[in-house]
């Protein structure tokens, strides 16, 4: 949380007399201006404001700035400076606010830091610093605000922190300290954000840490922690913001969490939790963000997890989850992203999703859910990514979908999806994925498809498609990955294919295609997959196809048909496989998997 410091703005008071010494207030902020800051500063003696904030200075900041006896307030911030603080900044004890942030000084913090013991807020993020925090900042018993984030500080916390009985934010987040997270911290009973996250500590999170009973946001993420989540955590009544993730934490998710009814983010993904989710978590009645993903959770969501009804985001993805999900999990109706994929999960879609009209990202993939998407789903303007692949989902496909007009993923691959592809798929035009590969869709492939102009990739295959391909999939110039493989289309391989000219992969293999392989094919320049095979295809192989200049960077080949003629001499031709061009008989060349 960002304080705001009061702007004098462009403007400096100066007593009746006019001479430089009795300045007490400069400042210049803002005005980008350039130069460095000058040595001459120091014979302001009597200065008490000095505010060079947003400018473009460079340089060094001047060892002569130690002679600014007066000064309060001192505001560098947002420049371009460099070097060393300098040590002289320790004569600067009437200092309250040392803004030096978003800068790019390097050196150590010095130790005389800790001479400032009049010091209220400590800015240094955002710059190159490096070595240790000085024990020496202890001293700083009147300090509220510490930034330090965004360096090179390395080291441990040192003990003395704990001496800074006015702390109430730190913010160290996003540098190299070691060590473990002294237990000491938790005498700092006024600080109400913690944030050291980004670091390489080593050790558990300590369970004084529940004596912070101040805190609003702990954010303790991608910092080498291990352990246990200590339960004393559940002692943090005034909780908002929990962050734990990207950690090796372990055991279970303490019960005691449930405590924390002011709690609006919980992250605890990516770490090694283990157990039940604990049902107490259902009182969590503010909570707006529930984030579990990949751990090694068990059992079953309980029942309880339906009285959030503030959720926004809920993920409990790359589990071991089993039974139900909870059915009102968007009884709130604020619901945006709702991912449980990679788990165990049977039984039905929620019946809370059809009107969930804010949806932003569903992905349940990869679990056993049952259900009719013909029924189960409603219309979403929002809805951005859609994953049901790899479930046991049966029903027609809606022509809802083509209402979700911001949808750019479109996967419902290896279910039992029946019926034909609706032409009101082409109005969801911001399409970039469709898969619906692997299950059983009748009919011919929609003309309306070509409407998809950002589409690049389109999975078709393993379905029952009959008739031809429609001449206007050639509008689409995006496609990359083309697979229409396994299903009952006929007629020649079109020879608009030449328009799709970013195509890595094209699968049509295992139809009823007939004709020769059309000389466009040799077009596709950037081609590493091409599956022709078990066709009804006859003629000779183009040698344009031959030709091509990157076909040798091609990682699957397979014409197997009744073609006849020679095999173009081509390295992706002369080593591929027999089975590349099983059933041609008509085929002659010099073909090592044929010697």
């Amino acid at each position: 949380m960002k304080e705001q410091k009061r702007n004098k703005g462009d403007r400096g008071r100066v007593n009746q007399g006019g001479d430089a010494e009795s300045v007490a207030n400069l400042g210049k902020r803002g005005n980008r201006n350039r130069g460095t800051i000058p040595s001459g500063v120091g014979n302001l003696s009597r200065l008490t404001y000095l505010d060079l904030s947003s400018n473009n200075l460079s340089g060094y900041i001047p060892f002569e700035i130690g002679k600014l006896r007066s000064i309060s307030e001192l505001y560098l911030e947002s420049n371009i400076l460099t070097g060393s603080i300098p040590p002289s900044i320790g004569n600067l004890t009437d200092l309250s606010f040392l803004y030096l942030h978003k800068n790019k000084l390097s050196g150590s913090i010095p130790q005389q830091i800790g001479m400032l013991k009049s010091l209220y807020k400590l800015a240094l993020s955002d710059n190159n610093l490096v070595g240790s925090l000085p024990p020496s900042i202890g001293n700083l018993s009147n300090l509220s605000v510490l930034r330090l984030y965004n360096n090179k500080i390395s080291g441990s916390i040192p003990k003395e922190i704990e001496m800074l009985g006015s702390l109430e934010k730190i913010n160290l987040s996003n540098n190299s300290l070691s060590g473990e997270i002294p237990a000491s911290i938790g005498n700092l009973t006024k600080v109400n954000s913690l944030y050291l996250s980004a670091n390489n500590f080593h050790g558990s999170i300590p369970q004084e840490i529940g004596k912070m009973r101040s805190l609003i946001d702990l954010e303790l993420a991608n910092a080498n922690l291990s352990g246990l989540i200590p339960a004393s955590i559940g002692n943090l009544k005034n909780l908002s913001y929990l962050y734990l993730h990207l950690n090796a934490l372990s055991g279970f998710i303490p019960s005691g969490i449930g405590n924390l009814t002011n709690l609006i983010e919980l992250f605890l993904q990516c770490n090694k939790l283990q157990g039940s989710i604990p049902w107490e978590l259902g009182k969590l009645e503010s909570l707006h963000q529930l984030i579990l993903f990949n751990n090694s959770l068990s059992g079953f969501i309980p029942e309880e997890m339906n009285n959030l009804t503030s959720l926004v985001a809920f993920d409990v993805s790359e589990n071991y989850l089993i039974g139900h999900l909870p059915q009102q999990v968007c009884l709130g109706g604020v619901l945006e992203s709702f991912t449980a994929h990679d788990n165990y999960f049977t039984g039905p879609i929620p019946k809370s999703l059809k009107n969930c009209t804010g949806l932003y990202r569903v992905r349940l993939e990869h679990n056993q859910l049952i259900g009719n998407v013909s029924e189960d789903f409603g219309i979403y303007p929002n809805l951005d990514y859609l994953d049901l692949s790899g479930n046991k989902l049966i029903g027609e496909l809606s022509s809802k979908w083509g209402q979700c007009h911001n949808l750019t993923n479109l996967r419902i691959s290896n279910n039992n999806l029946s019926g034909e592809l609706p032409s009101e798929l082409g109005k969801a035009t911001q399409l970039r994925v469709c898969d619906l590969s692997l299950n059983h869709l009748t009919g011919g492939i929609p003309k309306a498809l070509g409407e998809l102009k950002l589409l690049f990739k389109l999975m078709l295959n393993d379905n029952h498609l009959s008739g031809s391909i429609p001449p206007e999939m050639g509008m689409l110039s995006s496609l990359v990955h083309l697979n229409l493989a396994a299903n009952n289309l006929n007629g020649s391989i079109p020879i608009w294919l030449r328009q799709c000219e970013s195509l890595l992969e094209l699968n049509l293999s295992v139809n009823r295609l007939s004709g020769g392989i059309p000389s466009e094919v040799g077009r596709l320049s950037f081609l590493q997959i091409l599956d022709l095979s078990q066709n009804f295809l006859i003629g000779k192989i183009p040698k344009e196809v031959g030709n091509l200049k990157t076909l040798e960077k091609l990682t699957s080949l397979t014409i197997s048909s009744s073609l006849e003629g020679p095999i173009p001499d081509n390295k992706a031709f002369r080593e591929a496989s027999f089975e590349a061009f099983r059933n041609n008989k008509g085929l002659c060349g010099n073909i090592t998997s044929l010697e």
